[in-house]
């Protein structure tokens, strides 16, 4: 045998061997995972370890198109985990607003529901290097959930529920405008739809939520971290080098400011305590612990950074977002001159605000966003850009007086909860 001939029949045996191997797997793979295979036949599929309550669990990595209406233009490796429980169930699909992983939704434990969660396009794993900005379009997204929910509908016959958690929650509203009929009930949590791209509810919210007294503990905290910049600038550099964290595109300096910028913000956003803001005389690493408690400076590091440019060009091209309010520290800021969140955007692309897009989405959902079930806390900043559906609309909008960012239907009095859960049953039936 020529070694041409022994390499040939190599390649044969090796190939027969991969076709048999296949063959196999095929076999003992579950009518689900045939399923799968069958709806989504260009994806990798591979089972996962199940969250409590499902029996089998799958990541699957689609190839989605760029462009849904010109598919010739590429695709991009998209992530969603699969949960099963019963075909006979609901179906909740999770529209995570940035990257995700498996994570069980409440509204899927409520309903004891199959769930897909499905990370945004262009975050996360799903994330192409480098992104392609022209497809980083809302509708695109939406495209997309709209494709999976139309192949998943062949196995899980039953009510559909969608739901996300803050821009995911915004995500599923945006969803519901855009193909009402994929799903039956909407339940977003925390969701603002936002009118410009420094919304000045936020800041209104923000000099009028709580106490006077709370409020004026607020602005003296974030005065207090630039009167002693300095000092909370060493224990800003310890924490840095501790956790080997580089400050590049923001300079730490420059962090520091939209930090104490940010800090009135994220206080009302997450529940703060007026008991536990340091008073103004306390040490620098007291000022600093809880500045970074509250906002967090690995926000601003060069990971963060590159992690969050998608959000910061979707906010500032179609969902709007916040402004900072300058004026009580206007005297002690030496870099940050304007108050937009645009220093954060990506640099290599053109962004330009299109108002008339969530205008319109906001239209739809005050005007004829029936089964639609919103949970707010009252004392989030973003509490303050939330719809206002009419009355003739079936919708139920559940506001936690005091609650945050993090108010989920666990949170609410027996009473409220008992409500929640009786919408739900009636619009599912």
């Amino acid at each position: 045998m020529t070694k041409f001939h022994y390499l040939i029949l190599s390649l044969f045996i090796a190939l027969s061997t991969l076709t048999v191997g296949a063959q196999e797997r095929i076999k003992t793979a579950s009518f689900l995972e045939q399923k799968l295979a069958s709806l989504f036949p260009k994806a990798v599929i591979t089972p996962i370890d199940n969250l409590e309550g499902y029996t089998e669990s799958y990541q699957l990595i689609l190839e989605e198109p760029l462009d849904h209406q010109h598919p010739e233009k590429g695709s991009f490796q998209h992530y969603m985990y699969l949960s099963h429980a019963d075909f006979s169930k609901p179906m909740v699909i999770e529209t995570h607003g940035y990257n995700t992983s498996n994570i069980k939704s409440e509204v899927s434990t409520l309903l004891q529901a199959n769930q897909v969660a499905v990370e945004y396009r262009f975050y996360g794993k799903s994330r192409p290097n480098p992104i392609p900005w022209e497809y980083l379009t809302n509708d695109q997204a939406i495209a997309d959930y709209h494709n999976i929910v139309t192949k998943l509908k062949e196995l899980y016959t039953g009510k559909w529920i969608s739901t996300g958690i803050s821009k995911g929650g915004e995500t599923a509203l945006i969803y519901k405008t855009k193909f009402p009929n994929d799903v039956d009930v909407a339940m977003p949590y925390v969701a603002p739809i936002i009118n410009t791209t420094e919304d000045p509810r936020t800041i209104t919210h923000i000099n009028t939520v709580g106490t006077a007294a709370c409020r004026q503990k607020v602005t003296a905290f974030q005065r207090a971290i630039l009167e002693n910049r300095t000092e909370v600038m060493n224990v800003f550099s310890q924490y840095a080098t501790t956790h080997k964290m580089q400050y590049t595109e923001v300079s730490m300096t420059e962090a520091l400011e939209y930090a104490a910028l940010e800090f009135s913000f994220s206080f009302w956003q997450w529940g703060g305590k007026c008991d536990q803001i340091p008073a103004s005389d306390a040490s620098a690493q007291e000022l600093f612990d809880y500045l970074n408690k509250v906002v967090g400076l690995r926000t601003y590091n060069d990971e963060m950074y590159y992690n969050f440019l998608p959000s910061y060009y979707q906010h500032l091209k179609e969902l709007g977002y916040y402004g900072f309010d300058l004026t009580p520290l206007s005297d002690l800021l030496t870099i940050v001159k304007s108050s937009s969140n645009d220093r954060f955007a990506p640099k290599e692309t053109t962004i330009k605000f299109n108002p008339r897009y969530i205008k319109k989405v906001r239209k739809y959902l005050e005007k004829k966003g029936d089964h639609i079930l919103y949970i707010y806390g009252g004392y989030d900043t973003w509490y303050a850009c939330a719809p206002n559906p009419k009355a003739k609309v079936d919708a139920l909008k559940m506001v936690l007086p005091q609650g945050s960012h993090s108010t989920r239907v666990k949170d609410f009095p027996k009473k409220e909860q008992t409500l929640i859960q009786n919408t739900l049953e009636r619009w599912l039936k």
